[in-house]
């Protein structure tokens, strides 16, 4: 792979409006997730700028622990056409440490009823010593777009 990211885009018949308010929304996640990993918020607040922190519980069955909680803070909130967050941990000592990748959802608005949304999970920043230990992207290639269909199901019930 000559890049370090992977993206998926699917057209959705809502306003770009609607979708990005849905994507604010942590409590969400879960069902957006196309992996299962997510289980729910542990940060309810609906995410309204840069630099908010926000805790997902989450379960991978790889991980030490099984249950395990990560930290997003959110790295892009340009509604109504860009929401983004880095993902990370919070150490013992209370101190946030972000692994480098990125989730982020663009959103072109087609027309007053249609959005295009490309999600796109970038690991570029991960330093050396994580690649290590992880592999990148740590899931295959249908969970973004099981993501974006996941969102579609969503918006458009709503």
């Amino acid at each position: 792979m000559d890049h370090e990211y992977v993206s998926a885009t699917l057209k959705v018949a809502v306003p770009a409006a609607r979708v990005f308010a849905v994507l604010a929304d942590p409590t969400v996640h879960a069902a957006i997730d196309g992996t299962g990993w997510v289980q729910e918020a542990a940060d309810r607040a609906p995410l309204t700028e840069v630099g908010q922190v926000f805790r997902m519980n989450m379960y991978h069955p790889d991980h030490p622990n099984g249950d395990y909680q990560v930290a997003n803070k959110v790295h892009v909130l340009d509604p109504p056409r860009a929401i983004g967050w880095l993902t990370g941990q919070e150490k013992e000592d209370g101190q946030l440490d972000f692994g480098g990748w990125l989730w982020r959802y663009d959103l072109t608005p087609l027309g007053p009823s249609e959005t295009e949304v490309t999600l796109t999970y970038d690991w570029s920043a991960v330093p050396q010593y994580i690649r290590e230990y992880l592999r990148f992207p740590p899931f295959g290639p249908e969970h973004l777009t099981n993501s974006l269909r996941h969102l579609a199901e969503l918006v458009s019930s709503g």
